[in-house]
Protein backbone atom coordinates (compact mmCIF):
# COMPACT_ATOMS: atom_id res chain seq x y z
CA UNK A 1 0.00 0.00 0.00
CA UNK A 2 1.35 3.24 -1.54
CA UNK A 3 0.47 6.60 -0.66
CA UNK A 4 -1.20 8.03 -3.93
CA UNK A 5 1.06 11.15 -4.42
CA UNK A 6 4.42 10.58 -2.98
CA UNK A 7 4.77 6.84 -3.98
CA UNK A 8 6.24 5.84 -0.50
CA UNK A 9 5.02 3.20 1.57
CA UNK A 10 2.09 4.65 3.74
CA UNK A 11 1.99 4.94 7.72
CA UNK A 12 0.32 1.83 8.53
CA UNK A 13 3.40 -0.27 7.32
CA UNK A 14 5.82 1.82 8.72
CA UNK A 15 4.89 1.82 12.23
CA UNK A 16 4.45 -1.86 12.81
CA UNK A 17 8.50 -1.83 12.03
CA UNK A 18 9.34 0.45 14.41
CA UNK A 19 9.07 1.10 18.41
CA UNK A 20 7.64 4.42 19.90
CA UNK A 21 10.08 6.90 21.17
CA UNK A 22 9.73 6.15 24.82
CA UNK A 23 9.05 2.37 25.14
CA UNK A 24 11.23 0.65 27.25
CA UNK A 25 14.34 -1.40 26.39
CA UNK A 26 13.25 -5.11 25.89
CA UNK A 27 16.18 -7.61 26.05
CA UNK A 28 15.39 -10.06 23.58
CA UNK A 29 15.21 -13.59 24.83
CA UNK A 30 17.84 -16.55 23.80
CA UNK A 31 17.91 -20.16 24.81
CA UNK A 32 21.55 -20.19 25.96
CA UNK A 33 22.14 -20.94 29.33
CA UNK A 34 25.02 -18.78 31.00
CA UNK A 35 27.84 -21.38 30.99
CA UNK A 36 30.08 -18.87 30.02
CA UNK A 37 29.60 -17.15 33.42
CA UNK A 38 29.68 -19.85 35.50
CA UNK A 39 32.54 -20.97 33.99
CA UNK A 40 34.41 -17.40 34.28
CA UNK A 41 32.99 -17.01 37.98
CA UNK A 42 34.58 -20.68 38.67
CA UNK A 43 37.58 -19.70 37.41
CA UNK A 44 37.99 -16.80 40.06
CA UNK A 45 36.80 -19.10 42.83
CA UNK A 46 38.78 -22.28 42.14
CA UNK A 47 42.16 -20.06 41.72
CA UNK A 48 41.56 -18.69 45.11
CA UNK A 49 41.17 -22.14 46.83
CA UNK A 50 44.11 -23.19 45.33
CA UNK A 51 46.24 -20.55 46.18
CA UNK A 52 45.35 -21.83 49.60
CA UNK A 53 45.54 -25.55 48.97
CA UNK A 54 48.74 -25.50 47.19
CA UNK A 55 50.08 -22.81 49.87
CA UNK A 56 49.01 -25.08 52.86
CA UNK A 57 50.81 -28.24 50.53
CA UNK A 58 54.19 -27.05 50.29
CA UNK A 59 54.29 -24.99 53.68
CA UNK A 60 53.78 -28.70 55.26
CA UNK A 61 55.77 -30.42 52.64
CA UNK A 62 58.97 -28.50 52.82
CA UNK A 63 58.88 -25.98 55.58
CA UNK A 64 57.38 -28.06 58.67
CA UNK A 65 59.96 -30.99 59.57
CA UNK A 66 63.37 -31.84 58.25
CA UNK A 67 62.29 -30.08 54.89
CA UNK A 68 62.38 -31.54 51.42
CA UNK A 69 65.07 -34.13 52.91
CA UNK A 70 62.04 -35.93 54.57
CA UNK A 71 60.07 -36.27 51.77
CA UNK A 72 60.10 -40.04 50.70
CA UNK A 73 57.98 -42.89 50.82
CA UNK A 74 57.62 -43.23 54.07
CA UNK A 75 56.77 -39.19 54.28
CA UNK A 76 53.71 -39.49 52.00
CA UNK A 77 52.61 -42.85 53.49
CA UNK A 78 52.25 -41.41 56.76
CA UNK A 79 50.88 -38.04 55.29
CA UNK A 80 48.17 -40.28 53.10
CA UNK A 81 47.11 -42.39 56.02
CA UNK A 82 45.35 -39.21 57.56
CA UNK A 83 42.15 -38.94 55.40
CA UNK A 84 42.10 -34.96 56.39
CA UNK A 85 45.18 -35.25 53.58
CA UNK A 86 43.99 -37.79 51.67
CA UNK A 87 41.03 -35.08 51.17
CA UNK A 88 43.20 -31.99 50.89
CA UNK A 89 45.21 -33.45 47.87
CA UNK A 90 41.92 -35.01 46.32
CA UNK A 91 40.56 -31.27 46.56
CA UNK A 92 43.89 -30.19 44.72
CA UNK A 93 44.16 -33.02 41.96
CA UNK A 94 40.17 -32.63 41.30
CA UNK A 95 40.12 -28.37 41.75
CA UNK A 96 43.39 -27.99 39.69
CA UNK A 97 42.80 -30.57 36.49
CA UNK A 98 39.24 -28.76 36.42
CA UNK A 99 40.88 -25.37 36.72
CA UNK A 100 43.23 -25.83 34.26
CA UNK A 101 40.43 -28.12 31.37
CA UNK A 102 38.37 -25.12 31.98
CA UNK A 103 41.02 -22.65 31.12
CA UNK A 104 42.62 -24.81 28.09
CA UNK A 105 38.60 -25.11 26.74
CA UNK A 106 38.58 -21.75 26.56
CA UNK A 107 41.45 -21.17 24.67
CA UNK A 108 40.75 -24.35 22.22
CA UNK A 109 37.48 -22.20 22.03
CA UNK A 110 39.44 -18.88 20.74
CA UNK A 111 41.90 -20.16 18.85
CA UNK A 112 41.00 -23.29 16.73
CA UNK A 113 39.16 -22.03 13.79
CA UNK A 114 37.76 -25.24 12.31
CA UNK A 115 34.73 -26.60 14.45
CA UNK A 116 36.52 -30.62 13.50
CA UNK A 117 39.72 -29.43 14.85
CA UNK A 118 37.86 -27.61 17.65
CA UNK A 119 36.28 -31.21 18.42
CA UNK A 120 39.30 -32.99 18.66
CA UNK A 121 40.91 -30.99 20.60
CA UNK A 122 38.49 -30.86 23.37
CA UNK A 123 37.89 -34.35 23.09
CA UNK A 124 41.58 -34.84 23.83
CA UNK A 125 41.47 -32.70 26.70
CA UNK A 126 38.81 -34.32 28.29
CA UNK A 127 39.94 -37.67 27.91
CA UNK A 128 43.62 -36.45 29.51
CA UNK A 129 41.42 -35.03 31.69
CA UNK A 130 39.60 -38.01 32.64
CA UNK A 131 42.96 -40.20 33.08
CA UNK A 132 44.73 -37.99 35.27
CA UNK A 133 41.46 -37.44 37.63
CA UNK A 134 40.68 -41.27 37.87
CA UNK A 135 44.81 -42.39 37.90
CA UNK A 136 45.20 -39.99 40.38
CA UNK A 137 41.61 -40.42 42.80
CA UNK A 138 42.27 -44.23 42.59
CA UNK A 139 46.15 -43.54 43.65
CA UNK A 140 45.28 -41.45 46.39
CA UNK A 141 42.72 -43.69 48.03
CA UNK A 142 44.56 -47.22 47.17
CA UNK A 143 48.13 -45.96 48.22
CA UNK A 144 49.40 -48.51 50.96
CA UNK A 145 51.22 -46.44 53.44
CA UNK A 146 52.33 -50.52 54.78
CA UNK A 147 53.04 -53.24 51.64
CA UNK A 148 53.65 -56.76 52.68
CA UNK A 149 57.05 -57.86 51.92
CA UNK A 150 58.90 -54.05 51.81
CA UNK A 151 61.87 -53.08 53.40
CA UNK A 152 61.48 -52.22 56.38
CA UNK A 153 63.95 -48.94 56.33
CA UNK A 154 61.70 -47.51 53.37
CA UNK A 155 58.32 -47.89 55.32
CA UNK A 156 56.75 -45.14 57.84
CA UNK A 157 57.16 -45.85 61.62
CA UNK A 158 53.56 -46.42 62.24
CA UNK A 159 54.31 -49.77 59.91
CA UNK A 160 56.84 -51.39 61.92
CA UNK A 161 54.65 -51.86 64.95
Amino acid sequence: MTSATHGTPAVAEQVGTLDAPRSPYMRKKTTRGNYELYSWVFMRASGVVLVVLVFGHLFVNLMVGEGVKAIDFAFVGGKWSSPFWQIWDLLMLWLAMIHGTNGLRTIINDYAERDVTRGVLKGLLYLAFTIVVVLGTLVIFTFEPCPVGADPELLASFCTA
